[in-house]
């Protein structure tokens, strides 16, 4: 296929920029800079196309063939062809520059089906799995998907939803099914047809046109105030996100990464597929929450990218098991032991954490928490017994990542610091230094979907007003204090973080999760700050045996600590009532709270 001379132009301007954009991060002046061998990419179909030629005979990901099965490697070379077949298949279809969509759980074919989509000069919008076929349906419309490829649980959905004739639906493919048919068609089917298509000689989509400006993606967020939005990103936000982040982490084509979140949110698309596709590392794809320890052992990854509750609750069954074996304080003491020697040089953590080691698999070295603020002990501690646990903080319309800590001086307590060819500053600061953190660089997205007014509100100057709360140190570590929708002002104008209590709340063995919020006083006056408060069961147990404890002795349980707590802080930020949840909390798909849910205030 013949490029025209525009086109033949308008690609040199983008390998000019990326590898201006890799010379400049290379001779960073950034102290926390330390690997400076990113290779320039333009888009992520550069990135592939480049990563399967240089790591052709590396394994590209473990997969299972079923459940509880074993895991199998598939090569660069191998996904590259089902890459370039399924593409070529879906523009013979005719749906070159569609919106296709993508939904099911994280496998293989899902990679694959992103990547032959985003690289055949179409849009790919990926679904969440945890909508109802109502919310599928507004999103589909929306975003005028005309086709989808999905898992074969959403089979009789999708077809009730084409022949209803209300969304531009009009390509089916189901990854499960085993033949294609009249109303749908089979993954592998399109795949076998697009491989021997290019065998033929068929390069429509081995050369398609990319225009990494133009919107590649585009993802529709789930808020907690229950509004989503659609947010465009370009092949250029996200390579810019792969040239940075490998700056300060090191990536290796010896890593496995360990894929738990799923694939339809930023972070782990960005950072837990394409990143380490990027650097000719694998991925393994774990079956589910009750499997992680299973395929931890199985798959031996390095890398794990998690939320604060996958890392808080491993750390904490650790911490249970070493009570109940009745070595808790021996654990202390290597712990405190360790910490010296590695002063020193020797890491005696091969021995004395063995069995630790062995639960991550045996060859961690690094976990990266995000999506939320996590407690710096369970970062510190997971660290102690042998990986380095670090947190990052990103947003979807930063593609994802807005800060990240290196991994050779990480912060806990931090977010992390800015990566070298993006800023971060904080603006509209109060006497305590907090304020909003802005971000800018060419990962922040293209805008809102048909949303320009929303847009304009978030995009100033080419700063993107995140609407998350924070401060930043003299060494430039950014942290976090809490969403500005979500802050308490007391009548006194007084900031109160909800966020902040939460966090306190959460090293309380019996609090299982909970949620900070206001309401006025019975004299008006003023705000009460109330915790509503799940219970953690095992934790009960642990302290009480089977002794049935009433509502009434609970509270005064926690009263005692809470108090510390009220004790820490300043008057106006004290806890002044608690309720107890016998349910959980009303949550997004992204399992966050809805805080202004009514229901969860209760």
């Amino acid at each position: 296929m013949a490029h025209d001379s525009g086109y033949i132009v308008r690609k040199a301007k983008e390998r000019e920029w990326a590898e201006k954009f890799v010379s400049e991060i290379k001779n960073s002046s950034e102290p926390t800079v330390k690997y400076r061998n990113s290779r320039p990419i333009t888009d992520i179909k550069n990135m592939i196309d480049t990563s399967c030629a240089e790591f052709a005979e590396n394994t590209a990901f473990w997969v299972k063939d079923k459940k509880g099965g074993e895991y199998r490697p598939i090569k660069y070379k191998e996904a590259h062809d089902d890459i370039n077949g399924l593409g070529t298949a879906i523009i013979a279809a005719g749906f070159k520059g569609r919106r296709i969509s993508v939904i099911g759980e994280n496998s293989y074919r899902w990679a694959v089906s992103y990547l032959a989509v985003v690289c055949g000069g179409s849009v790919v919008v990926p679904l969440d799995k945890e909508l109802s076929a109502d919310e599928l349906k507004n999103i589909i419309k929306e975003a005028n998907v005309s086709c989808i490829i999905f898992d074969g649980k959403y089979e009789q959905m999708f077809k009730a939803m084409k022949d209803e004739g209300d969304t531009e639906l009009d390509l089916l493919i189901s990854m499960d099914a085993d033949t294609s048919s009249k109303e749908m068609f089979a993954w592998k089917d399109m795949v076998e047809s697009g491989r021997n298509m290019v065998l033929s000689g068929n390069k429509d989509f081995i050369e398609a046109e990319i225009n990494n400006e133009e919107m590649g993606v585009l993802l529709f967020t789930s808020g907690t105030t229950g509004v989503s939005k659609g947010v465009m990103l370009s092949h250029k936000n996200i390579a810019a996100d792969l040239m940075a982040a490998p700056t300060v982490l090191k990536v290796m084509p010896s890593d496995v990464f360990f894929s738990l979140l799923p694939l339809h949110h930023t972070y782990e698309c960005t950072c837990g597929f394409l990143m380490p596709l990027y650097k000719g590392a694998a991925i393994a794809y774990c079956e589910g929450l009750k499997y992680i320890v299973k395929n931890l052992a199985e798959a031996r990854p390095t890398f794990f990218l998690g939320v604060p509750a996958v890392f808080e609750n491993l750390y904490k069954k650790i911490w249970q098991n070493a009570r109940k074996k009745g070595k808790e304080d021996a654990l202390k003491k290597a712990i405190s032991i360790n910490k010296k020697t590695k002063k020193i040089g020797i890491d005696i953590g091969g021995i004395a954490f063995k069995e630790i080691r062995a639960l991550f698999g045996g060859r961690m070295r690094m976990m990266i928490c995000g999506g939320a603020a996590i407690n710096p002990e369970v970062l510190e501690g997971l660290t102690a017994f042998g990986p380095t646990a670090l947190q990052g903080y990103g947003l979807t319309e930063a593609s994802p990542i807005g800060a990240l800590n290196p991994d050779t001086k990480p912060n806990s307590g931090s977010i992390g610091r800015k990566l070298p060819g993006f800023d971060i500053k904080i603006v509209n600061t109060g006497e305590d230094g907090i304020g909003e953190i802005c971000l800018k660089g060419d990962n922040i997205m293209l805008g809102y979907y048909n949303r320009p007014e929303l847009t304009e509100e978030v995009m100033k100057n080419g700063w993107f007003y995140t609407g998350d709360l924070g401060y930043m140190d003299d060494s430039g570590y950014v942290y976090l204090t809490g969403r500005k929708k979500n802050v308490i002002i007391t009548k006194n104008g007084k900031n109160v973080y909800p966020e902040e209590l939460e966090y306190r709340l959460s090293n309380i063995p019996l609090v299982q999760e909970s949620m900070v919020w206001s309401k006025p006083s019975e004299d008006g006056e003023d705000m009460v700050i109330v915790a509503s408060i799940i219970v953690n069961s095992e934790a009960l147990s642990e302290k009480f045996g089977e002794r049935e404890l009433g509502d009434e002795e609970i509270e005064r349980e926690l009263w005692k600590e809470v108090d510390k707590i009220n004790l820490e802080v300043p008057y106006f930020k004290r806890i002044k009532a608690i309720t107890l949840r016998k349910e959980e909390f009303e949550k997004n798909s992204s399992k966050k709270i809805k805080r202004f849910a009514e229901g969860n205030k209760k």
